[in-house]
């Protein structure tokens, strides 16, 4: 049997004898609080919110229904069950105070043992919809928890083919995020940009380059230029990265792989450029997923920064400007616009997660 005894009921009337009969029986059962008046249950209502409320409607003053009204429209409210005790008995009036919000409504002179019976009913109510709430935010929590997990090793799983960015994942992780951050006041990208957009690009980061497990060695690792039919090769790991995110969405229901929606554009896109010479479908401005545009910028700027082992890292100053001589062409010019902006910002990740000495003295020395 659940404990109700802390639960702590309001009672709003301004008649003492309804007061007084309510007391009576809730009050070795409930916490009590009472109030004469509408304003005055407001303030005590606000300030330390009860389990559940009996209100009144003729009141002078304010009456019930508004009292209902306000706080049903404050977050912060808004849940607490309200139980309207009052002598206007007919339909409309009950229909009134429902459409308010009220859970209840009890018509007066009302039986003691008849609003005791419903106010331990709506609590008990209240219990359970509260633990309910509790147990489907815990499970969304670990459903997205679950979901970083297994970005972050398959992204892993890619970067394992090249021991020589590990610091990869994270940095192009944390670009993503401070990108998508600064582009949520842009007047084109702000709709996007929300927080709910920026924390799935934010996980969805790490499989960008997921395909690279379909690349043979001899070509991902040449410490060499490519040769035309290797970088055909190369280019292939959008393609595949794309098919195998696609995989594992079709296995899913389309609420589960929502999820999956941006690693597969990014998988697919980030290697698209502005003006359409990027592969593999040659897409251009527009037709380039946000996702995709964004993500480009990113994975540029920590390969210019980066160790290979086909080149040594860059400077800052130098991929800075690699970046900037690419707006227009390779990149989307509000992407590059807001890049500017951080790249001081760009830098401090760069070097909180870099993977060799040789990278923070090239970005420490600029």
């Amino acid at each position: 049997m659940i404990d109700l005894s802390d639960s702590i009921v309001m009672i709003v009337d301004d008649t003492e004898e309804n007061v007084d009969l309510l007391v009576e029986a809730l009050g070795d059962d409930f916490k009590l609080r009472v109030a004469m008046d509408g304003e005055s249950a407001l303030k005590k209502i606000v300030k330390s919110p009860p389990h559940l409320v009996l209100l009144d409607i003729m009141m002078p003053g304010m009456d019930g229904y508004e009292v209902c009204e306000r706080l049903k429209k404050d977050p912060a409210t808004q849940n607490i069950p309200i139980v309207f005790l009052t002598a206007l008995g007919d339909e409309a009036n009950e229909a009134k105070g429902l459409n308010l919000g009220a859970i209840d409504y009890i018509a007066k002179p009302f039986s003691t043992d008849l609003v005791k019976s419903r106010v331990v009913n709506h609590l008990l109510l209240k219990h359970h919809q509260d633990n309910l709430e509790k147990l489907v935010k815990k499970r969304t929590n670990q459903l997205v928890k679950m979901q970083e997990v297994i970005f972050k090793a398959m992204g892993t799983l890619a970067e394992y083919r090249d021991p020589e960015t590990g610091g990869h994942i994270k940095r192009t992780q944390n670009y993503v995020r401070v990108l998508g951050e600064k582009l949520s006041d842009h007047p084109k990208y702000k709709d996007f940009f929300k927080s709910k957009n920026i924390d799935l690009l934010y996980l969805s980061a790490p499989l960008h380059d997921i395909g690279k497990v379909g690349v043979p060695d001899n070509i991902l690792l040449k410490p060499g230029k490519l040769t035309d039919e290797e970088f055909v090769e190369m280019k292939k790991h959008t393609t595949y990265g794309y098919e195998a995110i696609l995989a594992a969405e079709t296995e899913l229901d389309e609420e589960s792989s929502a999820f999956l929606k941006f690693a597969k554009e990014i998988a697919h896109t980030h290697q698209e450029k502005w003006d359409g010479s990027g592969y593999p479908n040659g897409l251009k401005e527009d037709e380039i997923p946000i996702s995709g545009r964004l993500m480009a910028v990113a994975d540029v700027y920590d390969a210019l920064i980066s160790k290979r082992v086909y080149k040594p890292p860059f400077p800052h100053e130098k991929a800075v400007s690699i970046i900037q001589e690419g707006r227009g062409t390779h990149f989307d010019p509000d992407m590059v616009d807001a890049f500017l902006e951080l790249e001081d910002n760009f830098r401090q990740i760069a070097l909180e997660f870099a993977d060799f000495d040789e990278e923070k003295q090239n970005l420490e020395k600029d």
